[in-house]
């Protein structure tokens, strides 16, 4: 009889075997039903057929096979298992980060659909209109959301409509309005709902190569340079300013891969950058690009899964994270496009891994080229391109030689002094962005917190309300009128009397993007303000809807969190607004003024991308700090030369390995005693290197208190050793009763 490895989407560490029975016809990578335990059945990927019956327990049977052909490729599987080793997650987890739920479900997939609102047919001319509105005018809260969805679809007030969007029922409540609201207006007859499948495969018309622009002999030095680079290193790293004209370069490097009938993967950071990037690349490439990320419907998602399976595969993915993941047949290159941003590291659930990390094994796997792209490289990676692991080419002129933005700092701790602020903006970026709103042109104001405020105070006692369930306070959401936690999810009414005092004089403190909206809108009447944040992208087509409104001038002042400062391109942006860069420095962490650089640098160059040279205020309480001079003068160099010399002293990457060790329990009490027991146990095979255990800076989170443990790990020690070893330990914690239910897990490379 022969047996089968076979991974389970349950987070136990390894491989389990069952026996294959006679005549059941059974494949690498194909999926199996089998009973786990008693009688709890689950859906397998079978990784391994061999004929070597374990000894130590009764062998069951697979129940069923799923699948006639495999869904999982070796390589695959490979990088499954990698993932699994190396960032120390059960391989079952992998299994659920990677694949789809449908394909994860005995009975297959079904697709998604969203509630989408239109206007009733009856009330699309300008009588009908002006009846509906005069209709809701003692209904204030409807009246609102009625104009509001106006102005979303494109109606207008005449019964007209120069470019129909569709929205979703969800996109309309995002603006600040109750579901009571909505179906108010639905139960009226104004409006009307329908379901409506969300996601579909890319049918976009034919490639058109034709549509590739020339590249300026700049751009054609440095992609010389990196086929160059690609004859002599498998990784690259293409350190290009903002604007210089890096994706063009890479759909001159796509095309080269196509015509050699390779696959192309190109990954970016976030779901917003697709928006725009995926509308670049149909283009050219049409229905031979295929996209793939978290907000599509996991129907549409299993069908991309099952298109690369097939005979004709898209031959370019373009995804966020999780497009890593996918399965290809002949991947030839491996474009990871702003490649130092923290959002391609997984953070929860487990696997904890990093794209980039993950990127470059499967290019590896299938003896690819990978080529990392940014304005603003990780400390790390600049490190291997300077020292040979990798290939560098550097690209410093912005394409048609326009110049890098001038760059303004204000000292707002002196404005504030001499009371000449006007809430959190300075009287230089109002002047500016007036003159820019007059001249027809954009303004992008960049503010690193949603929300309304991040905190409010009682006036006369001090008292801050904070989530029953995590160690935050809470930020305040005016639209929705509730306190929210940020890291639960937990929301709370906001209270009209301090419970401490009984007072009733509540204030905010601090600035979220929806209070610099509120303000914006009083200040510049006549702007049309968007506003781009967690809070309202919430749907595929709100980031869409947003970008767009943008791109086609529909508005002209885009607020936003970290979301606008990676690779979106805008042509009429002239003044960008850095509302408070001590929000950034002033963080307890040792990458905390490399990663305020990035953000800084690259929301400065979202300003005069095409034309002239843009106008960046940058508001700081530091103005005198090193970092903010090395932003002004686009001193990467300069930047990396400070830090890697306090790296090297304090033995942090990129000369040391970091693993975090974490441990999770209800009480304080066990996770304290858990936490010093864990470091006495890592200290006998470690040593000095073992840090901690300390509380971490928000040091509870869904009930559970944390503790974390830090290890160093000095260049040459043997991984599979350290790996053996934290294994034991967490085995061995696990094991004492004191410490059943005690929560232990690693963070590797952590960020």
């Amino acid at each position: 009889m022969s047996y089968a490895d076979i991974i389970l989407p349950v987070p136990l560490t390894g491989l389990f075997t069952y026996a294959v029975p006679d005549g059941m016809s059974v494949g690498i990578g194909m999926r199996v039903l089998v009973t786990f335990g008693r009688s709890k059945t689950y859906l397998g990927i079978v990784a391994r057929l061999h004929n070597d019956k374990p000894k130590d327990y009764q062998v069951k049977p697979i129940s069923q096979v799923m699948d006639a052909t495999p869904i999982i490729t070796d390589n695959q599987l490979k990088l499954w298992q990698w993932i699994a080793d190396y960032y120390m997650s059960p391989i079952g987890e992998v299994y659920k980060a990677a694949l789809p739920s449908g394909l994860k479900a005995e009975d297959g997939y079904r697709p998604r659909t969203e509630l989408y609102i239109q206007l009733s047919p009856k009330f699309r001319s300008e009588q009908a209109l002006h009846v509906a509105i005069d209709m809701l005018q003692r209904a204030p809260k409807q009246l609102k959301a009625f104009l509001d969805y106006l102005e979303l679809s494109g109606w207008d007030q005449l019964g007209q409509t120069e470019e129909q969007f569709e929205i979703t029922r969800d996109e309309l409540i995002n603006q600040g309005h109750t579901l009571q609201s909505v179906n108010a207006l639905v139960q009226r007859g104004v409006l009307e709902t329908y379901d409506k499948e969300v996601g579909r495969l890319n049918f976009g018309g034919d490639p058109h190569p034709e549509h590739i622009k020339p590249l300026s002999d700049v751009q054609q030095e440095a992609f010389n340079q990196i086929q160059f680079s690609f004859l002599q290193k498998n990784v690259t790293l293409l350190h290009g300013v903002t604007s210089s004209g890096k994706t063009e370069i890479y759909i001159h490097l796509i095309q080269q891969a196509l015509d050699k009938h390779q696959q192309v993967l190109y990954l970016l950071p976030e779901i917003a950058l697709t928006v725009q990037m995926m509308q670049r690349l149909q283009r050219v490439f049409g229905n031979r690009l295929g996209i793939y990320h978290s907000k599509y419907s996991d129907a549409e998602r299993v069908e991309i899964w099952q298109k690369q399976l097939s005979k004709h595969p898209y031959d370019v993915i373009l995804g966020a994270r999780s497009a890593v993941l996918l399965p290809f047949q002949n991947l030839g290159l491996i474009i990871v496009d702003e490649e130092h941003v923290t959002s391609y590291k997984q953070q929860d659930p487990a696997p904890r891994y990093h794209a980039r990390s993950a990127a470059i094994m499967l290019a590896q796997m299938y003896g690819a080229k990978t080529l990392l792209g940014t304005a603003t490289p990780s400390l790390e990676t600049y490190h291997n391109a300077k020292t040979g692991k990798y290939g560098l080419v550097e690209l410093f002129q912005r394409y048609k030689g326009i110049q890098l933005p001038d760059i303004q700092v204000v000292d707002i701790k002196d404005l504030q002094h001499r009371k000449m602020m006007n809430g959190a903006f300075s009287p230089l970026l109002l002047a500016k962005t007036r003159e820019a709103l007059e001249r027809g042109e954009q303004v992008i104001y960049f503010q690193n917190r949603r929300g309304y405020a991040p905190m409010i105070e009682c006036k006369q006692c001090g008292w801050v309300p904070h989530c029953q369930h995590c160690d935050v306070s809470l930020t305040l959401h005016r639209n929705m009128n509730q306190l929210t936690c940020h890291y639960c999810g937990y929301t709370y009414q906001v209270p009209t009397e301090c419970p401490a005092c009984g007072g009733h004089d509540l204030i905010t403190k601090g600035y979220g993007t929806e209070k610099i909206e509120d303000q914006l809108r009083d200040i510049f009447p006549e702007a049309r303000i968007a506003r781009m944040d967690l809070d309202t992208t919430r749907t595929r087509n709100a980031y869409e809807r947003i970008i767009s409104d943008f791109s086609a001038g529909r508005t002209n002042l885009l607020i936003g969190t970290q979301m606008i400062s990676k690779g979106l391109d805008f042509d009429k942006v002239s003044v960008v607004g850095i509302l408070n860069a001590d929000n950034m420095l002033n963080y307890p962490d040792f990458r905390a003024y490399e990663q305020a650089y990035m953000m800084m640098a690259q929301v400065a160059g979202r300003a005069g991308r095409k034309g002239k040279q843009g106008l960046v205020i940058l508001q700081t309480k530091s103005p005198t700090l090193p970092v903010i001079q090395q932003v002004v003068q686009n001193d990467y160099a300069g930047l990396y030369r400070s830090l890697i010399a306090e790296r090297q002293h304090f033995h942090y990457p990129p000369y040391y390995r970091l693993i975090y060790v974490y441990l999770k329990h209800r009480s304080d009490a066990v996770v304290e005693s858990a936490g010093i027991e864990m470091g006495s146990r890592l200290r006998q095979w470690f040593s000095a290197r073992v840090l901690g255990p300390d509380k971490p800076a928000i040091a509870k989170v869904k009930s559970l208190s944390i503790r974390k443990l830090v290890l160093k790990l000095e260049p040459g020690i043997g991984m599979v050793d350290v790996r053996k070893y934290l294994a034991l330990a967490q085995q061995q914690m696990l094991q004492d009763k004191r410490y059943s239910s005690l929560q232990i897990y690693f963070d590797v490379d952590p960020l």
